[in-house]
């Protein structure tokens, strides 16, 4: 029974979408490019699941222990 039900899960856990960002719900994601009235360039996108930079972040903290913030 327990073999059934992980089999069952772990599709379900690995749904999401990779994109160029991370890891979403949606392969393509919803972003909102303008301008705004000074002439400066905003892009706002949807949150992902998981992003690239915070796994990288997450491989360099393992790597160089002594970059914490705790010393």
């Amino acid at each position: 029974m327990k073999k059934q039900t992980l089999l069952f899960l772990l599709p379900i856990l690995f749904a999401g979408c990779f994109n160029d960002r991370g890891v979403s719900l949606r392969y393509y994601n919803d972003c909102e490019e303008y301008y705004d009235a000074q002439g400066y360039y905003h892009k706002q996108c949807d949150k992902n699941i998981l992003d690239y930079s915070d796994i990288t972040n997450a491989v360099e903290s393992i790597k160089n222990p002594n970059r914490g913030s705790v010393k």
